[in-house]
């Protein structure tokens, strides 16, 4: 009879090592969630669903409390019907007309653009670094209240879209 090499024994022991390690690393993935599957605003602005209607990066951009505000981010429809959604502050909205599987863009600046709309709220009642209370509705699913930060210029990004003060 003859016995095992120890290159042999070698060999079986790392193997069993290693299948020991993977699943004692596997289990970190059993016991944890996996934070890449989770959906987040990874930009300033904040996302609302709403049936087939997404919103992204919602944002206001404003020179200041009183002033002007502008809209910025966008809108999906990821339904395979046309969508009215109506943006809303206050009295004051505006509606945007999505079509099926179709991404219109939020902002000012870009009218030449179809794809591209520009949503104004006249005198703001939030100055820049606070929230204001956006109403995001369509008929089919009904409203829902945001709260979207509002920004001025002090990011270089933004600078160029903030609205001019109203007199």
């Amino acid at each position: 009879m003859t016995s095992p090499r120890p290159r042999t024994l070698r060999a079986a022991a790392l193997t069993a090592g290693l299948a020991v390690a993977g699943l004692a690393l596997a289990g970190c993935s059993a016991t944890n969630q996996i934070t890449t599957e989770d959906q987040y605003s990874a930009s300033d602005g904040v996302r609302v669903t709403l049936g087939d209607v997404r919103g992204s990066n919602l944002l206001v951009l404003s020179a200041g409390e009183g002033q002007d505000g502008a809209l910025q981010g966008g809108l999906v429809n990821d339904g395979t019907e046309d969508r009215s959604v109506t943006l809303a502050v206050g009295d004051e909205e505006t509606t945007v007309e999505l079509g099926p599987r179709e991404t219109v863009l939020l902002g000012t600046g870009r009218a030449d653009d179809d794809r591209f709309t520009e949503v104004m709220f006249p005198a703001l009642e939030a100055m820049p670094g606070g929230l204001l209370t956006v109403t995001v509705s369509t008929p089919e699913s009904g409203s829902v209240e945001v709260r979207v930060p509002v920004l001025d210029g002090t990011l270089p990004e933004y600078a160029t879209s903030v609205p001019t003060p109203s007199s």
